[in-house]
């Protein structure tokens, strides 16, 4: 396909509303990114800063909402006019995060174009993103983010093909301007990956053997992996997998996999009614783009913290981990479970602020082998990106080996480790002045707060976590407001940045149980006085005007 290259004369673009494009990439509004000359300057951007890619190769696709299908020919024709070499695009424009991560190290591309909002709604009205990873499978770190967001603020042009658009339904070879297009099956690498790492044959007899599970792709990305690999690789009964039609605003729905967004799930796995009298004895979800997770057993549900530690201390029953791991890393708010783990087996367990980049330093110089963010993202040193079908198939292939419920896995690992009981309150769509104002308030009270007793509990440290990073000695501050008491009890307070309206208000809170007679309460009640105290501490119905949670996890 023959198309001439222009060279597009733009005003200078604004720092696209004042966010900066972090790790998460960009991530507004789909009208914004309808604008003419939006989604150009930002592509441009990325291709004036991240080197010499000239004749290389590039991988794009994205979670299939709205506005992906149109983006995509965009960066195809730019990618040409700029002298990529070829691009691998997914069929159909789909390529979930961890397996755009996976066909960038297989193929030994140069970088890829992930786009997606992650688990944010789409639609018309909703939500769209872009992010640049690079050619570890993992995103781009800070110093190539920031050259980005300061490209954006100086870009006067922008080079694109004038061609027609590519077909994307069909696997196979094409050429734009003097730049190859290869529409690759989206699923194929991604699910030989998995088959090398997870025992399939025992994974395949569970299931033959009658053990239901149902997996709930949220009618997002993971819908096409879901049932390739499920049902047709591993032999689960047709159905297996709920809402697995992929559609460009995931038919109305929210695809956060928790208790409150994956309701079709959970009232399918804790529903009492006529007809569900036996739930599965295995549930899974997973969110928009494919690299978050939710474990549910038999009216049970898995922290993600709990999820961690849980297979860092079953790993060696997995293939793929077998031989042992070189160790672990946990997102700062993710509760200290794995910790436990790692002390037991020897190995070091590292604590990072919240950011997949972290855990991909740590991976790249063989620290770490699995991590993971109480976020519902977990994962290990075969991508680069959190991976929730991956750690669907880990709990499956434990159950396989065990032979034991998800509840009494998880009641074995509490009697051996402990319990961390945890909780995470989000606030969503809160004043981002307010809720910078309430950080500011905690921020003020750092040498006030030690020594101070809250009911039984001594505050031991309060501060604003920073790191250095063991590998680059990069140093990131500013990561979250943490209150550490005498007893390893935790409040922790932060802002999250992937929302495109307004802040959402994270509280994180964390208490340790060794007595057995005690691990059994709900975890909302174990840490009623911890909810309490974090909301005097931080005055928050004065600053937000906010008295209940949007979301508890």
């Amino acid at each position: 396909m023959c198309g001439d290259k222009m060279t597009v004369s733009v005003q200078t673009t604004a720092p696209f509303e004042g966010q900066r494009p972090g790790t998460s990439g960009l991530r507004k509004k789909v009208k914004l990114f309808q604008q003419q000359h939006y989604l150009e300057n930002f592509v441009q951007s990325v291709f004036d800063v991240i080197g010499d890619y000239r004749g290389r190769t590039l991988v794009v696709g994205g979670d299939g909402r709205y506005y992906n299908r149109e983006a995509i020919q965009i960066i195809l024709r730019m990618a040409a006019a700029n002298g990529f070499g070829k691009v691998l695009v997914g069929q159909n424009g789909i390529l979930s995060t961890p397996a755009a991560s996976c066909v960038i190290r297989k193929q030994k591309a140069y970088g890829g174009l992930i786009l997606s909002a992650s688990h944010n709604p789409a639609g018309p009205d909703e939500d769209f993103g872009i992010k640049y990873n690079i050619g570890n499978g993992g995103p781009a770190p800070e110093m190539v983010t920031e050259a980005i967001f300061a490209r954006t603020g100086t870009i006067d042009q922008y080079k694109i093909l004038a061609a027609d658009d590519i077909e994307l339904d069909q696997i196979g070879s094409m050429q734009l301007g003097d730049m190859q297009v290869e529409v690759i099956d989206s699923v194929t690498d991604y699910a030989e990956l998995m088959e090398s790492i997870f025992d399939f044959d025992a994974i395949r007899k569970l299931l033959a053997d009658g053990f239901n599970m149902v997996f709930d792709a949220m009618h997002a990305v993971t819908g096409p992996y879901a049932r390739v690999i499920f049902e047709e690789k591993l032999g689960a009964a047709a159905g297996t997998v709920m809402n697995g039609i992929a559609r460009e605003d995931f038919a109305g729905g929210h695809p956060d996999p928790n208790l409150t967004y994956a309701k079709a799930l959970v009232d399918v796995m804790f529903g009492d009614g006529p007809g569900n009298e036996s739930p599965p004895e295995f549930g899974a979800a997973s969110d928009g783009d494919g690299d978050r997770n939710m474990i549910l057993g038999k009216r049970f549900f898995v922290t993600p913290s709990d999820s961690l530690a849980i297979l860092a201390a079953n790993a060696q029953l997995v293939p793929g981990y077998s031989n042992g791991i070189a160790g672990v890393a946990r997102s700062m708010p993710t509760s200290a479970a794995v910790d436990r783990v790692a002390d037991r087996l020897g190995i070091d367990c590292f604590e990072t602020p919240t950011g997949w980049k972290f855990f991909g330093n740590l991976m790249d110089a063989g620290k770490v082998t699995l991590c993971g963010e109480e976020s519902f993202g977990t994962g290990s040193n075969h991508v680069r990106e959190k991976d929730g079908l991956w750690a669907v198939l880990f709990w499956l292939n434990i159950l396989a080996v065990r032979n034991v419920s998800v509840e009494q896995v998880v009641m074995e690992h509490w009697a051996l480790y402990g319990r961390n009981y945890y909780t995470r309150h989000d606030y969503e769509g809160v004043d981002a002045v307010k809720a910078e104002q309430m950080i500011q308030h905690l921020q003020s009270r750092f040498e006030k707060l030690p020594g101070n007793n809250f009911g039984d509990r001594l505050v031991k440290v309060c501060d604003d976590f920073s790191y250095t990073d063991p590998v680059d000695q990069s140093v990131s501050t500013g990561q979250g407001i943490r209150i550490i008491f005498e007893d390893g009890a935790r409040i922790i307070f932060r802002l999250s940045g992937t929302g495109t309206e307004g802040a959402t208000v994270r509280i994180y809170i964390e208490s340790f149980e060794t007595d057995l007679e005690k691990q059994g309460l709900d975890a909302q009640a174990a840490l009623g006085d911890l909810i309490k105290t974090a909301a005097t501490i931080s005055r928050l119905k004065e600053f937000t005007g906010r008295t209940e949670p949007t979301v508890i996890t």
